[in-house]
């Protein structure tokens, strides 16, 4: 899957994507609108990398943060929502996670959050990339990323 590919799938379904990004920073944001056309995709991307930031701009609840941490598949939910609600768009995709060095027992370096919220609701996942590095973490939560966003789009009902 490319971008090239997801570009023109959203264009030919006439979706829009926003992001809530996280540990990967804007990677994922940068790697949609690295295309010329991409705005006929594209509305927004919300880079939340403190807790503070995600309760501010996305809507994140401080009890959430609370109860399961900053990167878990509730925050992840939370997150797509609320970009979901802030943007003009008819998908949104967040990712939170521990790119490292370090992370826990029960949160490992390489644990990484995605959210994907639509017209349907909001689904989620954890992907445990390992400890691969910080930069191969955050590639890899970004190519991971685009093939969720490639799946969300080819599912929408053409004319929707």
């Amino acid at each position: 899957m490319t971008v090239a590919a997801l570009l023109e799938a959203a264009r030919a379904k006439g979706v829009m994507l926003a992001t809530a990004e996280s540990c990967t920073g804007g990677m994922l944001s940068a790697a949609l609108t690295d295309l010329p056309g991409s705005s006929a995709m594209f509305d927004r991307a919300f880079v939340t990398y403190s807790n503070a930031a995600k309760m501010q701009m996305l809507g994140v609840q401080a009890a959430t943060l609370q109860a399961h941490g900053a990167v878990s598949e509730e925050v992840a939910a939370e997150m797509a929502l609320g970009a979901l609600a802030r943007a003009e768009a008819d998908i949104a995709l967040s990712i939170t996670g521990i790119a490292g060095p370090g992370g826990s027992e029960h949160k490992p370096e390489g644990r990484v959050c995605f959210g994907v919220a639509g017209k349907t609701g909001v689904t989620t996942e954890t992907v445990d990339f390992g400890p691969l590095g910080r930069d191969a973490v955050r590639a890899a939560a970004r190519d991971h990323a685009l093939a969720l966003l490639q799946t969300a789009v080819t599912s929408v009902s053409d004319g929707s």
